[in-house]
């Protein structure tokens, strides 16, 4: 199945011939990718990769990623934190149905991963609740790649944790 995700890096200072980063990219097999280069230090790679899971495919870019540019620091696995703009575009319906939607049922609405004048929510989050309502047309693909850049994405912040955090919480969670 194919698998469409996006993979943003932070890249060295070593790395500034982007040129050369694309070149490397392609030779590692990340020919399925577009390369976006907008802001000086950041690239965001745009992949549309068959795999035999979603899971599947985003390691594998990962990897294939990592091969070609050593020194490139993930940022961020996506599609995975979004606003109600998003998750409305995903669903199929309008922003302000979404809201409507957030509001009459804010007691069993997803939580925000960041609550503000712009909330930010987990993109699988907001699929399974809306999956589970049922009515929508959320296509699987789309929310296994979702559910897969989440737990990526939290594999990555808990890495970067304090080593010391990490042995406390292994003592509450063993």
């Amino acid at each position: 199945m194919e698998y469409v995700f996006i993979l943003k890096y932070r890249l060295a200072a070593e790395d500034s011939d982007l040129d050369a980063i694309v070149e490397r990219l392609g030779e590692a097999g990340c020919d399925d990718a577009t390369v976006g280069v907008g802001q000086p230090g950041r690239m965001a790679l745009f992949f549309s990769r068959e795999g035999v899971s979603a899971f599947a495919a985003l390691v594998s870019a990962l990897e294939d990623v990592k091969r070609a540019v050593p020194s490139a620091r993930l940022v961020e696995a996506g599609p995975d934190f979004v606003g109600l703009t998003d998750v409305a575009e995903v669903a199929g319906v309008s922003r302000q149905n979404m809201r409507k939607l957030m509001l009459s049922h804010a007691i069993d609405f997803p939580p925000p991963v960041h609550e503000g004048s712009a909330s930010v929510w987990h993109l699988s989050d907001i699929l399974a609740w809306l999956t589970a309502r049922g009515g929508y047309d959320i296509r699987a693909n789309v929310f296994d790649v979702a559910k897969s850049a989440k737990q990526i994405n939290l594999a990555k912040g808990a890495r970067e944790l304090e080593p010391r955090l990490n042995r406390q919480l292994e003592c509450l969670v063993a």
